[in-house]
């Protein structure tokens, strides 16, 4: 493989491209490690992330098998040249990574290898992984390594380029955490609020047949009755929580079953009557997924704690290679231009941002005792 200024730039901009796509951490380690080998051209890459407790959160390989990887046994410890990466901030460059005086062995399924480059991936001060290769695919000196001051060079940019990629990714994931936690918690508030009205129904009906058992059996036998459609729809709903609660999961459900969950939620949890139809709609990016469903659950929230609405309809439909949410409510609604004057935003501005975000456009239509329509479109790409 060639390193000469034009290839190797070329190379390490294609790698460092390949990184910025992806946000998933394990998918972020898999890409800094199939760019290092192949920037290098190295027969081997690896790249651990240690965990608290002397060995690797993951640790992920590039070429080794699944057979082979599977017959190499559990991940490995922090010790020899892994632990010293790790504790050091230099590069290590080996002829043979076998006769230097920390190597400690490997099971005796590991693939042989010799000439080693390594370094750590840190964050400031602290060590986030370990990135390595072996077996450099050229002839060797004799009695060097095949690395050489260039490749070590080009694998200390993408160690940068890669702390930041893996800083970044674990950002998101903790930013989505959060964003979970936060849906949880306010899906839970509607269903505490939903089973707490059933549950107070319940009582006031149990206590009006518990006063006319004496005078008026009949009437305190229809009471009862009562008291049993209420215990048993309050049953029900405790029942779906751990269900119904579970994190909106765009990556895993996609936008049209994520909405169809939470506005079922909704509808049971409100006595408004929440609806929603979708029509032609197929995967979109991620980013216009959330930027949508963001919206859908603030124009949810406005329609159900403030407009006093009747009937909530939500639907999502094709337009192009795109889509159109609309959430349509029966309520009070209101003048906007009178909201933005008294610096009552209602979310509007959130929902407005969130859609210029992602290349698309917020209306909204509104007028006292005219209900209100949010409408959103979005781009397909």
């Amino acid at each position: 493989m060639s390193h000469e200024p034009r290839s190797g730039l070329y190379a390490v901009s294609s790698a460092l491209l390949a990184m910025s796509r992806h946000l998933e951490v394990r998918d972020v380690l898999k890409t800094i490690v199939a760019s290092a080998r192949e920037l290098l051209d190295a027969e081997y890459a690896a790249l651990g992330v240690p965990d608290d407790h002397g060995g690797f959160a993951q640790f992920v390989v590039d070429g080794v098998t699944d057979e082979q990887w599977k017959a190499i046994g559990p991940l490995p410890r922090q010790h020899g040249i892994l632990a010293a990466m790790l504790r050091e901030a230099k590069p290590e460059r080996l002829a043979d990574v076998r006769k230097d005086p920390r190597f400690e062995g490997w099971p005796s399924t590991h693939p042989e290898m010799s000439d080693f480059l390594g370094l750590p991936i840190r964050d400031g001060d602290e060590s986030i992984g370990a990135l390595f290769l072996a077996n450099k695919r050229c002839p060797k000196p004799e009695g060097g390594c095949g690395f050489t001051e260039e490749d070590e060079e080009l694998l200390s940019i993408l160690a940068q380029h890669a702390a930041i990629a893996l800083t970044n990714a674990r950002l998101y994931e903790r930013s989505r955490e959060l964003t979970i936690a936060e849906e949880r918690s306010r899906l839970a508030h509607e269903l505490h609020d939903a089973v707490s009205q059933k549950l107070f129904s319940l009582r006031l009906t149990a206590q009006a047949a518990a006063a006319l058992v004496d005078r008026d059996p009949g009437r305190a036998k229809g009471e009862l009755q009562q008291v049993a459609v209420l215990a048993a729809e309050a049953a029900d709903e405790l029942r779906t929580a751990v269900v119904e609660l579970r994190p909106a999961a765009l990556d895993e459900d996609g936008l049209v079953a994520t909405l169809r969950t939470q506005v079922q939620v909704l509808d049971r949890a409100h006595t408004a009557r929440v609806t929603f139809i979708s029509r032609g709609v197929r995967a979109l990016p991620a980013a216009q997924e959330e930027a949508l469903l963001r919206v859908a659950q603030e124009a949810l929230h406005n329609a159900l704690r403030h407009s006093g609405a009747a009937r909530v309809d939500v639907t999502l439909v094709k337009r192009g290679p795109g889509a159109v949410l609309r959430v349509i409510d029966d309520g009070g609604g209101f003048e906007p231009q009178a909201v933005r004057s008294a610096g009552r935003h209602l979310g509007l501005v959130s929902m407005r941002d969130r859609a210029s975000g992602v290349g698309g456009m917020l209306t909204v239509e509104s007028a006292p005792g005219k209900g209100t329509t949010i409408e959103m479109e979005v781009p397909g790409g």
